[in-house]
């Protein structure tokens, strides 16, 4: 990460400590306090900086999943 970042870490665990790819919603609901547009940017950079993987899926706006770089 560019710079400490609280939403980033704590998306980091969650999706490290997942078994399975999760949907953006599934991160929201476990951020409750943080917007939707702050998550997706975070995870957007995260997937940028190699920190994470994630894709589009599905048509027209489509759904994304995220998943961990690396298995744990």
């Amino acid at each position: 990460m560019r710079r400490k970042d609280s939403i980033a870490e704590t998306i980091l665990m969650i999706i490290n400590d997942s078994d399975e790819p999760l949907e953006t919603k599934e991160i929201e609901e476990k951020l409750p306090q943080e917007t939707r547009t702050k998550i997706f940017t975070r995870l957007k950079d995260l997937r940028g900086e190699g920190q994470i993987k994630g894709k589009m899926v599905g048509a027209g706006k489509g759904t994304w999943i995220w998943w961990r770089k690396t298995p744990n």
